[in-house]
């Protein structure tokens, strides 16, 4: 796995009131969250980005409003509400 640096200010990390450890995971958590809806990175490689289970990122995405279902327009997804 490869290792990225990002530099932030100490005065976010008292703005925010949030450890490095905690800017970590925040900043880990919004990386995965982009690559998953911008990039089509798949939610497993997401869900180890993020450092969480595949259960609670999934969960995250629905906090963040994204659906882990993908169509491409109303009919796909109609079609498959029908069969359900």
């Amino acid at each position: 796995m490869c290792n990225i640096a990002v530099n932030i200010p100490d005065a976010v990390f008292y703005d925010t009131r949030m450890s490095k450890e905690e800017a970590s995971a925040y900043v880990r958590k919004a990386v995965a969250l982009q690559y998953y809806t911008k990039n089509g990175v798949s939610i497993g490689y997401c869900a180890e980005i993020a450092g969480m289970p595949l259960e609670d990122f999934i969960e995250y995405l629905g906090e963040n409003k994204i659906s882990i279902f993908h169509f491409d327009d109303e009919t796909e997804f109609m079609e498959e509400r029908s069969r359900a």
